[in-house]
């Protein structure tokens, strides 16, 4: 099996985007219809300033970044637009060419990446994206267009051969700071990682992105992340690029791995809670169209 996917496939997602509920203004006969835009306020909407609340404003655009450091209630506020941008922040580390059930976690984020690129692209929003993590590639940054070049340039990179075997070197902040920099003031950033990881030292730039932008994370898991099979003797690749062999029928072993797992995803969930980012997780066993609009309809459909 691959570790990228063919472009044939990403670009037939786009025939499933729809029913993910971003196109609220086209005629879509789909119990997700609207989804996306109930939450963040559609097209027509650009984020212009942060001031205090008000009696009648509408809690739903709290700024809560801004609220827990002044100690006083404040709110974004929006001004139309005819556009917005839209980046799609995609890892391509050595980690992502990992997957013991279902597919690579390379090739789900970047399927999860097409489904948004083109579901956004059909509200005529500019659609750019970055992919980060190869040390050999280095950052690739595709400035949002309305005319799907940038989406094109992206997907198309996303199908190309990355460097699976090199130290691994831990630059989602660095992308995170790349993202603010070249990106349209109130623009919508969907991350897509790998998110095992200790994700503490992210909070000041996830609460600076915050301020500027709409910000949704989707970390890619694999059922082995969380808890590591019995296999018997098996060698491993570290994070410094070094064999490793771990006796997996080891119990214990297996459990504080698991633990270990538990307590990073815990730390992500408390964070993005106190931020306000919504927390979308995919696993490498699941449909990906399925997962996305179930992941939009348990955060946002009482919207």
């Amino acid at each position: 099996m691959s570790l990228y996917p063919h472009i044939d496939d990403l670009l037939e997602l786009r025939h499933q985007a729809h029913t993910l509920g971003l196109a609220s203004h086209h005629l879509v006969n789909t119990s997700f219809s609207g989804l996306y835009a109930s939450v963040f306020r559609g097209t027509g909407l650009d984020f212009e300033e942060v001031r205090e609340y008000r009696e009648g404003d509408d809690i739903r655009n709290m700024e809560w970044n801004v609220t827990a450091r002044t100690n006083v209630p404040h709110l974004k506020i929006f001004r139309e637009e005819r556009e917005r941008s839209v980046v799609l922040c995609i890892d391509k580390g050595p980690h992502m060419s990992f997957g013991t059930r279902g597919t690579f976690k390379s090739i789900q984020a970047a399927k999860a990446a097409a489904l948004l690129g083109w579901a956004a692209s059909k509200l005529h929003d500019r659609v750019g994206g970055m992919l980060f993590g190869d040390i050999r590639l280095g950052m690739q940054y595709f400035r949002p267009t309305k005319d799907r070049r940038a989406l094109w340039r992206l997907l198309h990179a996303l199908t190309k051969e990355g460097t699976t075997q090199q130290p691994h070197i831990d630059c989602l902040s660095e992308a995170l700071q790349r993202a603010d920099r070249g990106t349209a003031t109130g623009s919508l950033i969907f991350v897509i990682a790998d998110m095992n990881r200790e994700i503490q030292d992210l909070k000041q730039t996830l609460g600076r992105l915050c301020q500027h932008h709409t910000l949704v994370l989707i970390p890619v898991d694999d059922p082995a992340d969380r808890e590591l099979p019995d296999m018997g003797q098996v060698t491993f690749v570290g994070p410094d690029g070094n064999a490793l062999e771990i006796d997996t029928r080891d119990h214990q072993a297996r459990e504080r791995y698991t633990q270990t797992w538990r307590m990073r995803r815990h730390t992500l969930i408390q964070l993005t809670n106190v931020l306000g980012i919504p927390l979308m997780p995919i696993a490498t066993n699941e449909e990906i169209h399925l997962a996305l609009s179930h992941g939009l309809a348990k955060h946002f459909g009482r919207r």
